[in-house]
Formats: C-alpha cells, sequence, structure tokens
C-alpha cells in the first residue's frame, strides 16, 4: 500500500479530516494493524481458546489466569479490540485501494508518447542506430513486430525541424499494477469474512438481542430461551456431542464463563461410529455414519461425516472433530488399600457418579473415563505418560542423569532403548471427592500388565491436578491373577501383631541353631528394619515410610564407610522378614503358599510396590470387572456466509502476488527522426525492478528492432 501525495477532490477541506484519512491510508499504519493481528494470532494459536477458567488457574496460576482474561487472550478471535483492529485494517485497505486505483487505471491508459527525445537519452537501458526506411514506415513496421510479442504500441506523429518524425510507445506486464489492485482487494475480503464467520453475529446478539450467556446445569430442554440462538443465526460455529442410537438438535458454543445453545433447522441421528486405530494406538480414522433429520419438512438424509469431508444440510456444514464416550456403563470392584474396608462392586455409567462412604467420611465417586484400547510402549524405559512411570522417581525426585542426558545428545537417529508397542488392554478413570468437594484423579488398567520381568503387575494411577501426568503404583497380580496377594501383604504390615510373628520367625529359620544366643539380636535388627519399612519409627523427627525410611536411618546413625555393608544387611533381612510375613498372613487367611517359582518375581515386586504405596493416598482402589461400550460422535456444525469470500480473497491474495512478485512492468520507447534517405532510432527501455533479465531482454529488443546492439552506458 502506498500513500499518494494529491488528495482526490472529494477529500474534506479540514485539515484534521485530511490528517485522519492520511494516517488510515498509509502504509505505516497499516503494517502495524497487520503486526498486532500476527502476534494476537499466535496468541491464539498458543494459548488454548474458550477453556472454562478453572483450566487456566491450575495451568498458569491465578495471577496469569486473571491477566488472560482481562485482556481477553483465552477468546483472542471474538475479542473486542481483535475485531477493532480487524475492522480499522478493512477501512485502511479501503482508502488506500480507493486512492490508487483511479491512478493505476490512468496509468493502464497511458502510453507516456508524449516523451521527449532527449529524456531517452537519460535511461540507463538505451541504444541509437540507424535504419533503412523513412519514420512513418519504420514505426509501423516496428510496431507490428511489438505486437507479435506481446506489446501493446501506439505511434505519435511529430514535426520536427527535420522533417515528420514518429514516436513509438509501446508497453508490456500491465497486469503487475492489477496485481496490487488484487492483493489489496484480496485483505479486505479475507477480514470482511473472517468478521462475517467470526463471533461478531453471536456478540451482536448478546449487546443487542438479549441473549445471555447460561452458566448453570441441568437438562438442555430445560434452558431458558434467552441463552438460545435462533436458528436464523446467520454465523456460528458450535459443537454438537451425539451418542450411537442417539439424536441431538442442538449444539453448544463455549465460552469463557459458560456456553450458549444453537438450536439447529434439522437433527442428527448417528447409527454407527467407526474408528481404526494405528499400531501405535493413534486412531487413523473416524467416521459417523448419521442420519439428518430436518425439523420443518421431515425429510432424512443419510450421510458419512470423515475427518477433511463434512456433510451439509441447508447451507449448514457438519464436520467430524472428534469422538467421546456415549455413556458407556461399567461395573467396579472396590479393593481396599489397607483392611480397614471391605471390597464391594458399584455400578455406573462414564459422566455420572455415586455416593460412597468410608466410616464416618463422605465420597463421590465420579465415572469420568473408558478406554477400550491402550497402547503403550513396554520396553522398559520411563516416561511420564507410558506405563513405566516410577511413582519413587516422582515424589522422591530420583532422576537418572545419565539416562536423562543419552535420550537428549548424540546422533539424530540414536535411541536409549527400542520401542516394543502393546495393546494393555481396557482402563478406566475415575475421581474420588471428598465432603470438601477435593477431589485426586484414578486411572487404572483392567489387565495386570507384563512389564517384560516376568511379573505381572496391575497399574494404578493417580494425579492430583488435570494437568499433571498420571504417577502409577505397580502392586503385583498374585498367583490367581489378582491384588488380594498384596492387598493381604499390605494389611499384614500395618498389624504389629502379624510382624512379630513374621520376625520371630525369620530370626528362627535365619539363626545356626547352634548359636541361639544371635536369634535375638537378628529378630531386634529384623523388627528394626521391618518397622522402618512399614513406617512405624521416626527418623530425625519425621516419619518416613518405605525405602525411603531405610536410607534415611543408615545416612543418620551409620558411618559412611559402612553405609555399603549396612545396608546390604537390612535389605536381605528386610525381604527375608516380608517373605514371613506374606506367609504368616497366608496361614491366617487360610490360603495357599505361593509357588516357589513364583515366589522371587512376586516379592521382589511387592517390595517397591509396599514402599510407593504411601504415595498413593486412597483409601481404595476401584478395578474394571467388566463395561458396555458406548461411542459419541464429537460434531462441529457451521453457518459460515464468509466462507465463498475469504476463498475468494485468497484466489486473489494468489493471483496479486504472482502477479506483483512475476510479472515485470516495461516501457519501451523508439524515437524515429528524418536522417538523409533513412531515419535514425533512438530506443529506451524502463521497467518496473531493475534486473539482469531487463537487460538481457532489451538486447535481444535492440537487436530485433535495430538489427545491431549499440547500447550506450
Amino acid at each position: 500500500m502506498t500513500t499518494v501525495a494529491s488528495r482526490p477532490e472529494s477529500e474534506s477541506s479540514s485539515p484534521r479530516g485530511q490528517a485522519l484519512i492520511e494516517l488510515l491510508s498509509s502504509m505505516r499504519f497499516a503494517i502495524s494493524l497487520l503486526t498486532i493481528i500476527c502476534i494476537a494470532s499466535v496468541i491464539g494459536t498458543v494459548l488454548k481458546q474458550n477453556e472454562p477458567s478453572n483450566n487456566y488457574i491450575n495451568q498458569f496460576g491465578p495471577f496469569w489466569a486473571e491477566v488472560f482474561t482481562t485482556l481477553k487472550l483465552n477468546t483472542v478471535y471474538s475479542a473486542w479490540w481483535f475485531l477493532l483492529i480487524l475492522a480499522f485494517l478493512v477501512i485502511s485497505t479501503s482508502l488506500c485501494i480507493a486512492r490508487n486505483t483511479p491512478k493505476i487505471l490512468v496509468d493502464l491508459k497511458n502510453y507516456k508518447e508524449n516523451i521527449r527525445e532527449q529524456s531517452l537519452k537519460a535511461f540507463h537501458n538505451k541504444a541509437e542506430g540507424s535504419l533503412n526506411e523513412l519514420p512513418q514506415a519504420a514505426a509501423h513496421r516496428l510496431g507490428a513486430l511489438l505486437a507479435t510479442g506481446g506489446w501493446k504500441v501506439k505511434l505519435q506523429e511529430r514535426d520536427t525541424p527535420a522533417g515528420k518524425g514518429w514516436m513509438l510507445a509501446a508497453k508490456a506486464g500491465a497486469v503487475n499494477k492489477i496485481g496490487y489492485i488484487a492483493a489489496h482487494s484480496a485483505i479486505v475480503l479475507v477480514c470482511v469474512g473472517g468478521l462475517l464467520d467470526g463471533d461478531l453475529a453471536v456478540r451482536t446478539q448478546m449487546w443487542f438481542g438479549g441473549k445471555e450467556i447460561y452458566n448453570g446445569g441441568g437438562m438442555i430442554a430445560d434452558v431458558p430461551e434467552q441463552h438460545r440462538l435462533s436458528v436464523n443465526n446467520p454465523a456460528f460455529r458450535a459443537n454438537l456431542l451425539v451418542a450411537e442410537d442417539t439424536a441431538s438438535g442442538t449444539a453448544i458454543l463455549n465460552q469463557s464463563n459458560g456456553i450458549l445453545l444453537q438450536d439447529l433447522p434439522f437433527v442428527i441421528e448417528l447409527k454407527k461410529f467407526i474408528v481404526e486405530y494405528y499400531s501405535t494406538g493413534m486412531p487413523k480414522l473416524f467416521a459417523s455414519d448419521i442420519i439428518i433429520h430436518d425439523k420443518a419438512t421431515g425429510e432424512k438424509k443419510e450421510a458419512r461425516v470423515e475427518v477433511n469431508h463434512p456433510a451439509s444440510f441447508k447451507g449448514i456444514n457438519i464436520y467430524q472433530s472428534s469422538f467421546d464416550d456415549g455413556g458407556s456403563s461399567v461395573k467396579l470392584q472396590a479393593v481396599p488399600m489397607s483392611a480397614a474396608t471391605k471390597s464391594f462392586e458399584v455400578e455406573g455409567t462414564i459422566g455420572g457418579s455415586t455416593d460412597l462412604t468410608n466410616g464416618n467420611e463422605k465420597m463421590s465417586l465420579e465415572f469420568t473415563g473408558l478406554r477400550v484400547i491402550n497402547v503403550e510402549n513396554m520396553s522398559g524405559g520411563a516416561g511420564s505418560e507410558g506405563t513405566a512411570v516410577d511413582v519413587r522417581k516422582v515424589d522422591v525426585r530420583k532422576v537418572d542423569l545419565r539416562s536423562a542426558i543419552d535420550e537428549r545428545l548424540g546422533a539424530g537417529h540414536k535411541t536409549t532403548q527400542t520401542k516394543e508397542l502393546r495393546n494393555v488392554g481396557p482402563s478406566v478413570s475415575y475421581k474420588l471427592r471428598d465432603a470438601a468437594g477435593q477431589a485426586r484423579e484414578y486411572n487404572n488398567y483392567m489387565l495386570p500388565v507384563d512389564a517384560g520381568d516376568g511379573v505381572p503387575v496391575f497399574l494404578l494411577g493417580m494425579r492430583e491436578l488435570p494437568s499433571e501426568p498420571y504417577r502409577y503404583l505397580r502392586p503385583p497380580a498374585d498367583e490367581n491373577g489378582e491384588l488380594t496377594g498384596f492387598i493381604r501383604l499390605r494389611a499384614a504390615l500395618e498389624t504389629p501383631a502379624l510382624r512379630e510373628r513374621a520376625v520371630q520367625r525369620y530370626a528362627r529359620k535365619a539363626v545356626d541353631p547352634q548359636r541361639p544366643e544371635l536369634t535375638q539380636q537378628l529378630a531386634d535388627s529384623a523388627q528394626r528394619a521391618l518397622g522402618l519399612f512399614a513406617g512405624q519409627e521416626a527418623v530425625n523427627g519425621k516419619k518416613v515410610a518405605g525405602l525411603q525410611a531405610l536410607a534415611d536411618f543408615l545416612e543418620t546413625n551409620v558411618p559412611e564407610a559402612e553405609r555399603q555393608r549396612a545396608g546390604d544387611m537390612f535389605v536381605r533381612i528386610l525381604n527375608g522378614t516380608l517373605l514371613e510375613l506374606d506367609t504368616v498372613a497366608r496361614e491366617q487367611a487360610a490360603a495357599k503358599p505361593l509357588p516357589a517359582e513364583k515366589v522371587q518375581g512376586f516379592m521382589s515386586q511387592a517390595v517397591l510396590a509396599l514402599s510407593d504405596a504411601p504415595f498413593y493416598p486412597a483409601p481404595m482402589t476401584f478395578l474394571l470387572k467388566d463395561f458396555k461400550q458406548v461411542q459419541a460422535s464429537v460434531f462441529q456444525v457451521a453457518r459460515a456466509p464468509g466462507q465463498s469470500i475469504v476463498y475468494l480473497g485468497c484466489a486473489l491474495l494468489i493471483l496479486g502476488i504472482f502477479a506483483m512478485l512475476y510479472v515485470r512492468e516495461r516501457r519501451l520507447w523508439v524515437w524515429l527522426s528524418p536522417q538523409a534517405d533513412g531515419s535514425h532510432a533512438t530506443m529506451a527501455l524502463s521497467s518496473n525492478r531493475k534486473t539482469m533479465d531487463v537487460d538481457r531482454e532489451f538486447d535481444q529488443l535492440t537487436a530485433r528492432l535495430l538489427g545491431r546492439s549499440e547500447k550506450k552506458s
């Protein structure tokens, strides 16, 4: 966009009006607006838009969440300042087009044939020569020759002291200036289309039509009329969730502080949802077979909606956005993490909840999700999202520095381990919410998973905040593939009488009968090790359980030179005592002894899980026993009147940029003056861009028109 010094007569004679128009139509003003729009678009791309306020508070904290909300950065594309900037950009570009288009159109018709002969000699590309024809004949011959090369030619006869002279003026590449108009018009069209397809229509109805954002609950049919947008709403983009074998005709427009309901002129019935997966577990295809029911006529139309293949009905496009759970029913088994409560079963629907009691404590169990397919990397590596996440590494902050460095350094193709992708079966996620409203989220896998060491383990995930990754407790499955063996062992660890019996049995078995005096010493050491592991003894004034308690005890009470030997001894004593504790617990429960071939693997994993158990603060865990999956499809329904305008703008922008970048405007003049029996020719060429191609073209024209090259510097 270019600022023109001359002012049209139609402009106001007021100095302030002229200054305002000069500012609005200036290139610097338009570039400043474009820069702000680009920065806002980057923010809108990086920062998730139209999320609930709690999501921003959880992710960025109260201060930054308040800043984003105040500046409308969480709703950039519908913010008043963004729409205002777009409006000013449209005005600025339109003024620029209005001021420069008349000049461009006049310039397209002007051949500039009145240029003087002396002016031609001042051009960079110039040449002179003699022709054996009179000026008139030479002018017509050269004009016809240029016309065959795509030049537009105009001839002018002039009187000179030596006789009649002829000026030949030609031009080519005028579409370059048309490209200027097309590119600037494209900006206006794209902005206008964006305004029409944005939230402007919705905002207008909220400002002047009495529509209000709804932030309550309940059934959609019970939402009052002031929170609903008419089926005649000219522009909207909303989401519609439809479960299999159900239908819906009301979409939801998510707002930062609530929702608006958009009534559709039709109802979408989902007959079947289809999803296919890659070997990595990522969906490669999801599609919906739907029936569209017209509310006005009762007409039915069958269609399939896939990603990038929308359906259209009555000017509204239906896109496949994603998929979700449509209300699957699940049956969970509540397994107590200690002996304080008994196991029971509970049934529910994903998205629903049920009330529970834990003694005098009341809790709410919320069923949040069901995943039938879970493809995980079972190579044994740790990760923030894989099944190999170690609770101790998260909570105790034990980081494997060498592995972390190896993963980030080396060749681009280097990997520290080979991925082994495997479907580990269904999983269920739920929340346990206490009476105060505080909730933790859990994610448990239905089946025990063999992580590669031959010991099947249950994966029990937990996280405090939605923004955090799950941390997994991995208790081993017993000989029956159940969690009973581990829970029984943990309950025994919390029972002083059973710990005492296990200690005495271990001491008697481990001491040589010929040295009975060592029995009590070993029993004391075993009692100390088991008490520390169970969290019954304080270390440095605080109670710590698990292997961390043993480590803290050794660091406090054993000299550094002897810690390695003392640590090995404590671990051997602990392992032996826990094995006896498991035997005692099984005898008390009248359960069969653990098979010999499974003792080592079960006990090794049990020690780690018992050490991690304090970091799993739940009175019980819920294992998925059975389910009936019901899938739902999430559609995006949009009425976009500005879509065609934006497409037209994009086409003009491509053509305009192509014309401005790849088409050179050239003008050629040949002055033919009488000379003896022929004529003297003075030729010059100008172009809007100086390139080597222009010099090459001028040399070719000189040879073609004058018969030889006499280019002068």
